[in-house]
């Protein structure tokens, strides 16, 4: 499989590692020392795409790999209010993309623990529920979008809460998000149910960049052929 690589720090390190020790071949590595470089007739070139870019570059670096053909696998967090226009964009040039908030399968995992225990905890009005997230210093947006997909999945079970605010909260209505930035955290979310009589929570805490490197690289082999819009849990079978 020939990558390109749409942003080379320290995640574009940790995956190209990954994927050469797979066997793959990293044909493409732009960031902006070259953005010459990113070109339509270079792109395709390649098999797929690894975009982990920023918030003000990822809707434009999708759109120039649906323009070429190329699928690709979206790390990029912070850009969904323009999610729409990717989906009607990616649509139209019948292209294909991966798009995830976190490729750690731990991760997604979690997700899935998450959900289950906010089921749970819908009917006990005693438990109110607060989320924390840490990130290092050069995550640009806050909450992370791992921390958003793990509020909306507590709105959509417990309905008492009508929306997710990234600040302390006296509104019974709001689900806090409180935002960390430490360095050199990788990442820690933390699911908190409080009550009077006890603690309920569940965490997880990344070591290193490893997990969701090797996450991306499993999407980009599983988007190789396929059209449309795929996400983490239909990567892993979940």
């Amino acid at each position: 499989m020939k990558i390109a690589l749409i942003g080379y720090g320290k995640m574009g390190k940790a995956i190209e590692e990954i994927a050469v020790a797979k066997g793959h071949e990293i044909l493409l590595k732009l960031d902006i020392s070259n953005p010459e470089d990113f070109t339509t007739e270079n792109l395709a070139k390649c098999d797929v795409a690894i975009e982990f870019t920023s918030p003000h570059s990822a809707v434009e670096n999708l759109k120039k790999c649906f323009a070429a053909g190329l699928p690709v696998v979206c790390g990029s967090t912070g850009w969904l209010s323009k999610w729409e226009e990717i989906v009607n964009d990616c649509t139209t040039k019948n292209a294909s993309m991966v798009y995830a908030s976190n490729y750690s399968i731990g991760v997604n995992l979690f997700f899935e623990l998450n959900t289950y225990l906010a089921k749970l905890m819908s009917k006990h009005t005693d438990y109110d529920v607060i989320l924390d997230e840490i990130h290092h210093t050069q995550k640009r947006d806050a909450p992370s979008g791992t921390a958003i997909t793990l509020a909306e999945q507590v709105l959509a079970n417990i309905t008492r809460k009508k929306q997710w605010v990234n600040h302390l909260s006296d509104n019974t209505d709001e689900l806090e998000i409180i935002s960390e930035r430490i360095d050199p955290a990788p990442g820690t979310h933390k699911i908190k149910y409080h009550s009077p009589i006890d603690d309920i929570e569940i965490i997880h805490t990344a070591h290193n960049r490893q997990g969701f490197a090797g996450g991306a690289v499993l999407a980009a082999e599983f988007i190789l052929g396929k059209k449309g819009i795929y996400n983490m849990k239909q990567v892993l079978g979940l």
